[in-house]
């Protein structure tokens, strides 16, 4: 592609779209889980655990276990008169994150992160008391401003799934992460997944695209975090079956979509998230969490 192209792209795409996905629920189904094995999460913290050793369990298994609340953000600042209707519903002003953010913690909601996930859905490993997963797509720079400070008060660590194409970028409508930003993020023990290159429809993809959209995204964040990439987000939420064995091919172990019903065959592909929408309040998040999981 060229570059201009994908600094146009990258604009329409990426101010309000990012994951766009029609709001669905699936409910749950199965029992509360006990441990297994000697695989643990820490009682309340986000610690990670060894998921070396863990063997991939049958769907059915999976598909049983409780399923934990996964929140995907986007921007985070505050509202502009240019915002329209449809793009606010990515954009969660500063405040009203920090509210969200104290409500999960008053409520008790501990975050986990992707090991902890993949050692319970697996094994049964013990989580947290009511464990949540924060996840925040397209590299915006308001994620390493905003959102991480939030975050660090509160013990909270998160998610971030990255865009290669726009790191360090300054755009006209938004400005992205660095990859210093990146870096300390992982650094101080947030996990970094894969997002693509720039956001092309996963269910498109052919030919060359699985070398731009996975391979070279996943060696440039490996390269920037000294650490395997093991997590994907796809654009959009969109996904299909065909594509799965690209995505275990090249060792990702989990794929997260939006609001969709998870796939019977691989639901390790189709981790189920909702968006955490601009027009939420705590309460309307509180509720929706409970109503969505």
């Amino acid at each position: 592609m060229k570059l201009n192209f994908l600094t146009v792209l990258t604009a329409g795409i990426l101010l309000f779209a990012g994951c766009q996905s029609k709001s669905q629920t699936e409910k749950s189904t199965g029992s509360k889980d006990t441990v297994s094995g000697k695989v643990k999460a820490d009682e309340n913290t986000g610690t990670p655990v060894d998921v070396s050793k863990i063997k991939v369990a049958d769907a059915a298994t999976i598909l049983a276990r409780k399923q934990v609340p996964i929140l995907c953000y986007h921007q985070v600042r505050n509202w502009k008169p240019t915002d329209g209707k449809v793009g606010k519903d990515y954009i969660v002003e500063i405040q009203n994150f920090k509210d969200q953010m104290k409500m999960l913690a008053d409520s008790g909601y501990h975050t986990i992160l992707p090991d902890q996930l993949y050692a319970y859905l697996n094994t049964g490993a013990k989580l947290p008391s009511k464990p949540i997963m924060l996840t925040f797509d397209d590299t915006d720079l308001d994620q390493f401003t905003v959102v991480n400070p939030t975050l660090k008060k509160l013990g909270y660590k998160a998610v971030y799934f990255v865009m290669t194409v726009s790191i360090g970028r300054k755009g006209k409508f938004v400005d992205y992460m660095s990859s210093d930003n990146i870096k300390q993020l992982s650094d101080e023990g947030n996990v970094i997944g894969s997002h693509t290159y720039d956001h092309k429809n996963f269910k498109k993809y052919t030919g060359k695209d699985w070398e731009e959209q996975l391979d070279k995204p996943t060696k440039r964040l490996e390269d920037i975090t000294g650490k395997k990439m093991t997590e994907f987000a796809y654009p959009f939420g969109l996904w299909n079956a065909e594509g799965f064995p690209e995505l275990k091919k090249r060792n990702f172990r989990m794929a997260f979509s939006l609001a969709d019903k998870r796939d019977q065959k691989d639901p390790l592909y189709t981790i189920r998230r909702i968006i955490a929408s601009g027009y939420w309040s705590p309460k309307t998040l509180s509720n929706s969490i409970k109503n969505s999981f």
